[in-house]
């Protein structure tokens, strides 16, 4: 029988604390059941394993960058929204390291639940791009140099590879402008 006031969202909760706090290998089930104040086997009630809680952790991620990502975008078009898409992403993962690692593993094509998930975080970037007018394979080659962009770049941030005394922030705008370049000129309305 579930425990009174413990439910998924209250398990995903503490795993989300324990993840941003002491990174995504603390994430046990031992450990979120200590954080909850119940026994391991109180958890398998609202999660079946530590695969299915990480996996809730990561629907939650990808939902939360999503938003925003929307949030930091609205009203914003061309540059200045890929711009502000940058920043809000840098942002999130510094702010959620331990949920911002679980947004990187693909899960299964055949995880419904996971591909409309990630499918509204890569919509989120693609409203950003409108002015571009973005389709099919081209939308999708440049949705993966954007991402693994600033995934290389919040990632060699967090673990402090960037060794040289050279503002980060501005190597940012620098890498972001790049992007921008790259993508040319936003193209008239057809």
């Amino acid at each position: 029988m579930p425990r009174q006031g413990l439910d998924t969202a209250r398990v995903v909760d503490a795993a989300a604390t324990i993840a941003d706090q002491d990174g995504l290998d603390a994430v046990t089930i031992a450990r979120v059941a200590a954080a909850l104040g119940v026994r391991p086997p109180s958890l398998y009630n609202h999660v079946a394993s530590r695969e299915a809680l990480l996996r809730e952790l990561a629907l939650r991620a990808v939902g939360e960058l999503a938003v925003v990502l929307r949030e930091a975008t609205a009203g914003r078009a061309g540059t200045d929204a890929l711009d502000a898409m940058g920043h809000a992403f840098r942002a999130y993962a510094h702010a959620h390291p331990g949920r911002y690692a679980t947004t990187v593993n693909a899960r299964t094509q055949d995880d419904a639940v996971w591909v409309a998930a990630t499918r509204d975080t890569l919509d989120a970037m693609l409203a950003a791009l409108r002015e571009w007018q973005l389709e099919g394979d081209e939308a999708i080659h440049v949705l993966r140099t954007i991402r693994s962009s600033l995934h290389g770049f919040v990632t060699l941030e967090a673990a402090g590879g960037f060794g040289l005394p050279t503002d980060l922030d501005d190597s940012f705008a620098w890498l972001l402008r790049t992007l921008a370049a790259g993508l040319g000129e936003p193209r008239a309305p057809r």
